[in-house]
């Protein structure tokens, strides 16, 4: 196993995480994503529907944006309180969180921490094709599985919920903001993230420019703010140990029992057998094992596009197939929000199925 190579390519990975939550978790202490709730509850207009579209767009923007993980953790808790101040209901907006962050995440390098190691894989073979490793490239590989999941996703929450998305609501009172300019530094932080990344800048030097400036902000107005625990330590440990074990274990013989169950090929039957492979290992036992196990299978980038498909969508119906969803769980028990595990369960085993032929259809027809 070679370490240094393996760290090469993790190590602006983890700096990324690190940095992205700093962003997020300042940004949420001044009050960025309840100004964008109680934005979309008066943009609706009473409207219940509208609301919910508006909040659609927030959670798909979230995840695409400053990844699944953020959206978990940020946007979860404001739309519950917003969903209990207004007396909607909360398993609506509860599931429209924890499945748009995973589907939605599929887009741009940004959104997932897989994405970001299949963006350093394609870099590797770019005679003859467009480079996927930059975000126009990636993005342009992506976008029709991307729009396919969140258009399933969309459509499933609208069957499941009809009845919950009628009626209206009367708008509940604002807090403002305890600093409007830390409030300002933050929401212009999180608003230049998109283009920069967009226009090429390397994700992981935007992202830490980015949680630089809220730092320094944050020292000159709100110093106690700044903690260790702004910092996922636990998390960074964690996703580091679980890259040398399945590195270990594909260097011992998982690669061959892989190589037979995912199969071979670029045809709609044998991209569906890769992502359904994928999606299978990322419930069993977590998406980012899952895709660093699949990775060297996916050795043209229609068969990247499914194996990301796999394992960014695909984990839906156990709680540990990726760790948003764990996230998300933690978030609704502050919340007071009872998960059911059986409903979760059930409602992914109709839901990525899917998600994973229509994604994986929309990879070959384009």
């Amino acid at each position: 196993m070679d370490f240094g190579e393996l760290f090469g390519r993790v190590g602006p990975i983890l700096a990324f995480l690190v940095c992205i939550t700093v962003i997020a978790e300042l940004s949420d202490l001044i009050g960025v994503f309840r100004a964008l709730a109680y934005g979309a509850a008066r943009l609706a207009r009473g409207s219940v529907l509208a609301l919910w579209l508006l909040v659609v767009v927030v959670a798909t923007v979230s995840a695409a944006v400053l990844s699944l993980d953020t959206t978990a953790v940020l946007i979860t808790p404001v739309v519950l309180v917003l969903a209990r101040r207004l007396g909607l209901s909360l398993g609506l907006f509860a599931f429209t969180a924890v499945w748009l962050a995973n589907t939605a995440s599929l887009i741009f390098p940004v959104s997932n921490l897989t994405n970001l190691l299949a963006m350093s894989w394609l870099a590797g073979d770019t005679v003859g094709r467009p480079d996927l490793s930059t975000m126009g490239g990636f993005a342009g590989l992506m976008w029709p599985p991307a729009a396919a999941a969140w258009l399933i996703t969309v459509v499933a929450l609208m069957v499941i919920y009809r009845r919950r998305l009628r009626g209206r609501y009367q708008l509940p009172g604002w807090r403002p903001v305890s600093d409007r300019v830390l409030f300002v530094v933050a929401a212009v932080v999180c608003a230049a993230l998109g283009p920069a990344f967009a226009v090429g800048v390397d994700v992981t030097v935007a992202a830490a420019v980015g949680a630089a400036i809220l730092v320094l902000a944050y020292l000159l107005r709100r110093p106690r703010a700044l903690t260790w625990k702004l910092l996922p330590w636990k998390m960074v440990l964690g996703v580091a140990a679980l890259f040398v074990v399945v590195q270990f274990a594909h260097d011992h013989g998982l690669a061959t029992m892989l190589a037979t169950l995912a199969g071979r090929g670029d045809s709609w039957p044998a991209l569906l057998r890769f992502s359904a492979v994928a999606a299978g290992g990322s419930n069993l036992i977590d998406n980012l094992p899952a895709y660093l196990a699949l990775e060297p299978l996916a050795d043209s980038p229609v068969r990247m596009a499914a194996l990301l498909v796999g394992v960014n969508a695909g984990p839906l119906i156990l709680p540990w197939g990726s760790l948003a969803t764990l996230l998300w769980a933690a978030r609704c028990r502050s919340a007071g929000v009872r998960i059911s595990w059986a409903k979760f369960a059930v409602r992914g085993l109709i839901l990525v199925p899917l998600l994973l032929l229509g994604s994986t259809a929309a990879i070959s027809l384009t």
